[in-house]
């Protein structure tokens, strides 16, 4: 039975669910974009071949229930939360006519039956796909990425004919399979394609509200991706008391950096930018153009170089010895480092070492997957002092890679001077001031540093009716708390060391411009074969 909301009376709150690459979490917030509650689960990942990133939907839902029930535990009446949203990332699910999973993986192991956001395994399907130079083309930066689902999809017809796409019924974006469970609506599914937070369906079935722990009934908004969620959870924030003048939301680049990093820009007209996806009409704020670039991989990037350098252990032993994070204890011996050798700035360290930071390919705005990354500056050291610079030059790469972004944007029609940023990196300090002295723009924070949280409750709220539109949610509900300024004195030396990271780019393409018609190996052996035969 769902309860008379109005005569419950008390403070207005909504459940947020973000489905993020490697945990769930979830959150009750209230009315004004507070955070009361949160819930952390991790969630499995497999890895059967190189670029190959898989999971299970039955994982993630079973995991999303957790959270939900530990946040709502605190509780004494379900029926004050008007409603939920959900989103995440924008990974490939596939089930069958009854809503099962269907495998996606070689393994055939029917639970693993996602295809993961950073999978690359559709690369030669996304080289055909856009060879056709259709016009759609346009409309994603001028090519697909194997990090999309027509690619992918491809590879499951090619590869896995049989196991899976002869019996999947129905393949979504995880994002749409959270509010297909909760609701079991198929509306948004087959044709319409509702707005973020319009209601779906009639709300939680009464079986997704006896796994949640909630009422059934309840309202669930229309769901998104992650960084959408992110990127008006903190984008429409009132900056009055911290500038000296607000900015319109045009002018504003919401950066949602995590595993990998998004860059969502907004405009009230259409705008072509090469290699950046979109324009896409009110894909994130209703009534705007959405262009969205990104980096693939952002904290993973990070984590990789720290975690294959040998002086990992010695840094690890450090950290818990300080008992902080391994991001605090190379921030402190970053500036240690650079007092000792007496240096006006700590970003002087990486005078002579530069990375190129496309590890896993180049999303925006070269976007290219097949992009490699770049170190230039080694030597025979490999000491935590050497640690410490690699680490402040991929955090620069990082914020260059951002300015690269911006600095198309702005060329194709955008007008962004202002950089809001939330997800996981946006906690570290030195991450931010090296944005904002890298691009030379404000890098405001938000109140609440779960900001996609608080993005994916206001898709509750709005579906609630707690609120008339999106904008009128994020006015409420966000909230600046920070704004850190670029520091002039280094703009020179990032001027410059934009140039090397420009050039890293045009070399790295001009190397493999050289040898791409090298590939006489398979030829040869094909002659030695028949030599042999002969």
């Amino acid at each position: 039975m769902i309860p008379n909301l109005e005569a419950l009376g008390g403070p207005k709150n909504s459940l947020g669910v973000d489905v993020g690459t490697a945990s769930v979490r979830a959150a009750l917030i209230t009315h004004d974009g507070r955070i009361v509650s949160s819930a952390t689960q991790p969630l499995q990942i497999w890895q059967p071949l190189t670029d190959y990133y898989e999971q299970s939907s039955e994982d993630v839902w079973r995991n999303v229930c957790l959270v939900v029930k530990e946040v709502g535990a605190s509780l004494t009446d379900k029926g004050k939360v008007k409603g939920i949203g959900f989103d995440a990332t924008c990974s490939l699910v596939t089930l069958d006519s009854s809503g099962g999973p269907v495998t996606c993986s070689p393994s055939k192991e029917p639970h693993r039956n996602i295809i993961m956001w950073l999978d690359h395994r559709a690369m030669e399907q996304a080289e055909r796909v856009n060879s056709t130079k259709h016009k759609v083309l346009t409309y994603v930066g001028g090519a697909t990425s194997p990090e999309m689902e027509i690619p992918k999809m491809l590879w499951l017809k090619e590869n896995l004919q049989m196991d899976c796409w002869d019996k999947c019924a129905l393949c979504l974006e995880l994002p749409e399979f959270l509010t297909y469970r909760a609701t079991g609506d198929k509306t948004r599914l087959r044709v319409k394609v509702g707005s973020p937070g319009e209601p779906v369906g009639k709300g939680l079935t009464k079986s997704a509200a006896a796994e949640l722990g909630l009422w059934e009934g309840m309202p669930v908004g229309t769901s998104l991706i992650d960084a959408h969620a992110g990127g008006f959870g903190v984008i429409g924030a009132d900056l009055g008391p911290l500038l000296t003048e607000d900015k319109p939301l045009t002018s504003r680049l919401a950066v949602i950096c995590g595993t990998s990093s998004c860059h969502m820009a907004i405009n009230q007209n259409p705008v072509f930018v090469p290699g950046v996806w979109g324009p896409y009409f009110s894909a994130m704020v209703p009534g705007l153009w959405l262009n969205e670039g990104g980096q693939s991989v952002t904290g993973k990037l990070i984590d990789h170089l720290i975690e294959t350098h040998v002086a990992c252990k010695e840094l690890k032993e450090k950290a818990e010895k300080r008992n902080c994070s391994l991001y605090e204890e190379l921030n402190n011996h970053v500036a240690t480092l650079a007092e000792k050798r007496q240096l006006d700035n700590l970003a002087l360290l990486s005078r002579d070492f530069h990375v190129l930071p496309d590890f896993h390919g180049n999303r925006s705005p070269i976007g290219d997957p097949k992009m490699t990354g770049m170190i230039c500056g080694l030597t025979l050291t490999a000491d935590l002092d050497n640690l410490a610079v690699l680490y402040l030059a991929v955090l620069q790469a990082l914020a260059h890679g951002t300015r690269h972004i911006v600095e198309c944007l702005n060329e194709a029609g955008h007008s962004i001077d202002s950089l809001f940023l939330c997800g996981g990196l946006s906690k570290n300090e030195l991450f931010i001031q090296i944005h904002a002295d890298v691009t030379g723009f404000p890098c405001i924070l938000p109140r609440e540093s779960e900001s996609v949280l608080v993005g994916s409750a206001i898709l509750g709220a709005c579906a609630s009716g707690d609120f008339p539109s999106i904008q009128e949610a994020m006015k409420s509900m966000n909230a600046a708390k920070k704004v850190v300024k670029p520091q002039k004195s280094v703009k020179g030396f990032y001027d410059k060391k934009h140039q090397v990271f420009l050039l890293m780019l045009t070399i790295e393409m001009n190397f493999r411009e050289l040898m791409k018609d090298l590939c006489f190996h398979s030829a040869l052996v094909q002659d030695f074969f028949t030599f042999k035969k002969g």
